[in-house]
């Protein structure tokens, strides 16, 4: 045990001491609001009225007015289509709307030149405006006005409420919950999927180096191996900690640049203070304060560190398998797709099945499997998983890493000592069966 315990810790001096560790966990978390800041603010330039677009519009109808938003400005013109194309090249303008004098019981024949092509969006909003401006005629054809249709329209806006078994009453919002449930199942894929392929990557090196036959001298193959996943797993959740400290940080100094502290509840009741005039504001705020005050976060990060650390054990373990049994990376490839197939079903799983439907048998099932339950069971967690099911899936995915452990080592204690030999699944099996 000893041994392995120096294993860890050579694992851990080793890859704490490298400069790109230190970035990487320095630099990423504050990486992310800038990244935000920046698509903000690209965001707000491609709206400045400065930069607005203009489009022209040769309406053969007469009875088209478009109104101008902060992306478009409309020139109308008069004449012909093929004088407008014309001019059209000639200009610095980004489009030719052109509408013919249609019939409205069958409107064809509008054509939008530009020259290149356009966004999906920008054609779907001058589509949507004409659609728009054909139902309208449409109905006062028929007698019955756009203020009459206004006053029918109707915008119903549903409370999503949970309620206890002891009666307690708890704002919830399926869209947060989805994003928590999403982001937490991508991060755990992100981080095994990264810290895996660094256990195989380091066997896969020291075999090369032949580094490995000195330490096989001392320690047993198993607890090489054990100590390399362990002294990783290590190094990954002090990083994931690190980033979630410096996280709370920056948010803190974000908060305190507006002159807000505390918790999500305090932080909402200083915000409604500053604006005590608006009582729609005030309402929605405290709505966001009462949901984000129902997320049981504590127990959020609990299953994470949970569902990180035994997926992160199981699959480390059939990666340093896999790194034992080939001698460079390109070999390792053919291994690698099989391994990852469940992780990567989970994860499209997670924004098709399981955050569609989390109660479903399917999402049931997918949060029990050990190898899909670390990404399955973190989309569910936001929708408050029964206690059994919790139960049951950490049961399984313990039981699961100590079976993946097992199955590991037998094909790591003759792969790491074997050097120019022709590997494949064949090989595999039979190394797993070998004794000795």
């Amino acid at each position: 045990m000893n041994k392995t315990f120096l294993i860890i810790k050579r694992e851990i001096l080793s890859r704490v001491k490298k400069k790109s560790f230190l970035l990487t966990t320095i630099l990423a978390p504050l990486l992310i609001p800038l990244l935000l800041t920046g698509i903000i603010y690209l965001a707000t330039k491609e709206d400045n009225p400065e930069d607005k677009q203009v489009i022209e519009v040769l309406d053969h109808s007469q009875q088209f007015t478009f109104k101008e938003s902060s992306k478009y400005d409309y020139v109308y013109l008069t004449g012909d289509v093929e004088g407008a194309k014309t001019a059209f090249q000639e200009s610095d303008h980004k489009a030719l709307l052109y509408i013919p004098d249609f019939d409205m019981d069958d409107p064809n024949g509008f054509v939008i030149y530009s020259k290149s092509n356009l966004s999906l969006s920008a054609v779907n909003d001058f589509e949507n405006a004409i659609e728009r401006k054909v139902e309208k005629v449409r109905l006062e054809n028929t007698g019955i006005d756009s203020t009459t249709i206004a006053n029918l329209n109707a915008n119903i806006s549903i409370r999503s409420v949970n309620l206890s078994e002891s009666g307690e009453e708890t704002e919830s919002n399926a869209g947060i919950t989805f994003g928590i449930g999403y982001m937490a199942g991508f991060m755990i894929y992100m981080f095994v999927f990264i810290y895996g392929a660094q256990i195989m990557h380091g066997v896969i090196e020291e075999k090369s180096s032949r580094v490995v036959e000195v330490l096989i001298s001392s320690v047993r193959p198993f607890q090489l191996m054990m100590g390399k996943v362990l002294g990783i797993a290590s190094v990954g959740l002090v990083q994931l900690l690190i980033w979630v400290i410096l996280v709370g940080v920056v948010y803190s100094a974000v908060l305190g640049f507006f002159g807000i502290s505390g918790p999500q509840d305090g932080v909402m009741g200083q915000v409604m203070q500053n604006v005590p005039d608006s009582a729609g504001t005030n309402a929605g705020m405290q709505k966001v304060a009462d949901i984000m005050g129902g997320i049981p976060f504590g127990k959020i990060i609990f299953t994470f560190i949970f569902y990180f650390i035994g997926g992160y054990l199981m699959y480390g373990a059939l990666f340093a398998a896999v790194g034992s049994a080939v001698d460079s990376q390109a070999e390792a490839q053919q291994f690698m797709f099989p391994i990852t197939i469940p992780m990567i079903v989970a994860l499209i799983a997670l924004s098709t099945i399981i955050l569609q439907d989390p109660d479903s048998s399917t999402s049931f099932w997918f949060s029990i499997i050990p190898l899909t339950s670390p990404i399955a069971m973190m989309g569910r967690i936001a929708f408050e998983v029964p206690a059994w099911e919790m139960a049951l899936s950490m049961v399984m995915l313990v039981g699961g890493f100590v079976f993946t452990i097992w199955i590991a080592s037998r094909v790591y204690r003759v792969g790491i000592l074997l050097h120019g030999t022709k590997v494949n699944f064949k090989v595999l099996v039979k190394w797993f069966f070998m004794k000795g």
